[in-house]
């Protein structure tokens, strides 16, 4: 399947690993990339230059296929090495970047200037046209649905994505909400030129997070994620467990008055607890609602196939079907 999205990145299928804490390492971007799509290394998860260097050495070493880097830039009293980060991915290689958080035009000269394309996830369209006027080459448009941080509009990808076609000259790929051949071909019919999925590449055996955590993806429904933060604009989707619900009474009682170092113990450097030695209650941790689309923990290959055999199907036998 050709799009204009895997004709910008030399990928063979429509379909990008998002960037995850803690999540996007080597061995998951690599199974991503050699199955077909587009597998993406998490820049902030290594931390420092060298680190993402070595991890980008790993990738390469694990797959001859494009792969990308997710790099956030987000607002920090003591903010990461991000000019270094910057300088290893070009001196790497890197040909693509997911840019998420603050704004990137900062960085964009430089990335353009060594040939890297950027895509830019946003949660809603003018955000999306922001980061067309000032230069990305796609976006990924992340409906309500998303795990993580949906923004605060609340819309979900069935009006997010018609609208984003609307206004819209750049590509843009479907995030939130998508698992399977079904997701990829309403996204196609709603514009998009592919999908990226985060929560349903965790729940793979490649991804390189404890049996715990697929383990509970694949318990949870589509009823168990729960929004967490929203009182301090900086809404995240996480799948609920006992912090959770801690965090959220917190909120309840603390009303407007609530600060970040209310909730710091539930929401702060849990990831590593959570997804390398898998305490899965041990706070808050992105999850979409997606997990009740998630009935089993397959090989990469397996799911990317299934996928695309899957959206081959429904275009050529029941949408052709429809047709009189």
């Amino acid at each position: 399947m050709q799009t204009k999205i895997t004709r910008m990145l030399n990928i063979e299928h429509p379909i990008i690993q998002g960037g995850m804490h803690y999540v996007g390492f080597a061995e998951l971007a690599a199974a991503v990339s050699n199955a077909g799509g587009l597998g993406i290394i998490t820049a902030l998860t290594q931390g420092t230059p060298e680190k993402l260097g070595n991890e980008i050495d790993k990738c390469r070493a694990l797959t001859d296929k494009p792969f990308g880097v997710n790099l956030t830039f987000l607002p920090s009293l003591t903010p990461p090495d991000y000019p270094g980060l910057v300088e290893t991915l070009i001196n790497k290689g890197v040909t693509v970047v997911e840019t998420a958080g603050n704004n990137p035009k900062a960085w964009l000269p430089i990335l353009k200037e060594n040939n890297i394309k950027v895509i830019h996830k946003c949660t809603s369209v003018r955000h999306a046209l922001k980061a067309q006027d000032i230069g990305c080459d796609a976006v990924s448009v992340d409906g309500f649905e998303c795990g993580g941080h949906p923004g605060e509009d609340d819309i979900p990808n069935f009006i997010l994505l018609p609208r984003a076609a609307d206004e819209l000259k750049i590509p843009f790929v479907s995030s939130g909400g998508m698992a399977d051949g079904r997701s990829l071909v309403a996204s196609l019919a709603m514009g998009a030129e592919g999908m990226n999925m985060g929560t349903r590449f965790i729940a793979t055996k490649e991804a390189p997070v404890h049996e715990n955590v697929k383990q509970a993806l694949l318990a949870a429904t589509e009823l168990d994620t729960r929004l967490v933060m929203r009182p301090l604009r900086n809404t995240e989707r996480v799948l609920n467990n006992t912090a959770v619900e801690r965090l959220l009474e917190k909120e309840a009682s603390l009303g407007k008055d609530i600060k970040f170092e209310d909730i710091v113990a539930e929401v702060a450097g849990v990831y590593p607890k959570v997804m390398m030695d898998g305490e899965v209650d041990r706070g808050a941790w992105s999850c979409g609602m997606v997990a009740g689309l998630i009935n089993d923990i397959p090989s990469v290959q397996e799911l990317m196939d299934r996928i695309m055999n899957e959206a081959d199907s429904i275009i050529a036998e029941r949408l052709a079907g429809l047709q009189t």
